[in-house]
């Protein structure tokens, strides 16, 4: 099985926001595959979709972005599933809105929801897909910008990419994720 992790904060007031940019690859997914029921367990929300590829997880921590590796290690574990059959979707600040970048393995970058993951997978060698949401300008704290929603000229780019995102985690089903990177980093 393998599975594809969006990483975001629960919650009404987070829904719109850049740091939930992984929720809503998520969501976009959910709407692309034949989705059955959303289950609960180990502070996440998941289904199981049946795929000619093989079953894949899609999975939605609700341990707020920090502890994001408290849901899905104990998943992993649960499912039996191993640090390569991962994806992990996040937004990033050191990449421009609209473009996506795929990694096999890397550090947190100071995104703290990537701490947390590997810190609980014990390794930094997981597939990733990174979301780039840009940086603040103005003196914006970095806080304060990635929980803040996205402009009205940045939206078109931040669909773009979440359809990109998506469409990469299908071809991912099929293929290997380097295959995948070289078909859709950067785009």
């Amino acid at each position: 099985m393998k599975m594809i992790i969006g990483l975001g904060n629960p919650g009404k007031q987070y829904e719109k926001t850049r740091h939930n940019v992984g929720f809503h690859v998520i969501d976009e997914l959910s709407t692309r595959l034949p989705i059955t029921a959303v289950q609960s367990k180990f502070g996440g929300m998941y289904t199981v979709v049946h795929r000619p590829e093989g079953k894949v997880m899609l999975v939605k921590p609700l341990t707020y972005m920090n502890l994001s590796g408290e849901c899905v290690r104990p998943l992993m574990d649960y499912f039996d599933i191993d640090v390569e059959d991962i994806v992990v979707l996040y937004d990033d600040l050191d990449i421009a809105p609209g473009t996506i970048r795929l990694r096999q393995k890397g550090s947190a970058g100071g995104h703290n929801g990537m701490k947390s993951l590997i810190a609980h997978l014990g390794t930094d060698q997981f597939n990733r897909i990174r979301i780039g949401v840009g940086r603040p300008i103005g003196g914006m704290k970095v806080a304060d910008y990635v929980l803040a929603p996205f402009g009205k000229d940045e939206k078109p780019l931040i669909e773009d990419m979440v359809k990109k995102s998506a469409s990469a985690c299908e071809a991912w089903l099929g293929k290997p994720f380097n295959d995948v990177m070289n078909n859709f980093n950067g785009v």
